[in-house]
C-alpha cells in the first residue's frame, strides 16, 4: 500500500497543476494531510485575495477518496522531538512546522511529497523521488 504525505508546497503545487503532484497523487493509496500543513493553507487562503474559492476547492480535495487529516498524537510529539534534537546536534536547523511533517510521516510510514529539500537532512524520513 502506497502512502504519502503533502506539504504545504505540493499542495500549493497540485491546485496550480503541476504535473508532478498530480501523478505521485495518483500512485498513492492513502494521502495524508497533517493538520500542520493545514493551518499554513488556510493562514495562505486567509493573506490571499480568493480565500473562501481556495478553502471551498481544498474541502473538496479533503473528501477524495483515501485523502485525511493526520492528527498529532503522543509519537508524533516523541519523533519530532528525536528530529528536532538530531538536526539540532548537526546543526541543520529547518522550519518547525517542517519537523512535525517529517514526523507525522514517520510516524504512518508515508513519502513526503514536496519541493523542500531540507528534508533530505531528516535520516528517518522518506522523501519523493522528484527531490532527490
Amino acid at each position: 500500500m502506497k502512502k504519502i504525505t503533502l506539504d504545504t508546497n505540493a499542495y500549493a503545487a497540485l491546485s496550480q497543476g503541476k504535473l508532478p503532484v498530480k501523478q505521485a497523487m495518483e500512485t498513492a493509496d492513502i494521502i495524508f494531510v497533517p493538520v500542520f500543513v493545514f493551518a499554513e493553507l488556510l493562514f495562505g487562503f486567509k493573506n490571499g485575495s480568493r480565500e473562501q474559492e481556495n478553502l471551498v476547492l481544498f474541502n473538496d480535495f479533503m473528501k477524495m477518496s483515501g485523502v485525511s487529516y493526520h492528527f498529532p498524537t503522543d509519537e508524533t510529539a516523541l519523533i519530532y522531538s528525536d528530529i528536532a534534537l538530531d538536526l539540532k546536534q548537526q546543526g541543520k536547523p529547518i522550519p518547525t512546522h517542517d519537523i512535525w511533517i517529517a514526523a507525522s510521516a514517520i510516524e504512518t510510514g508515508s513519502v513526503i511529497i514536496t519541493y523542500d529539500k531540507h528534508f533530505l537532512h531528516i535520516d528517518q524520513v522518506r522523501v519523493w523521488d522528484e527531490l532527490k
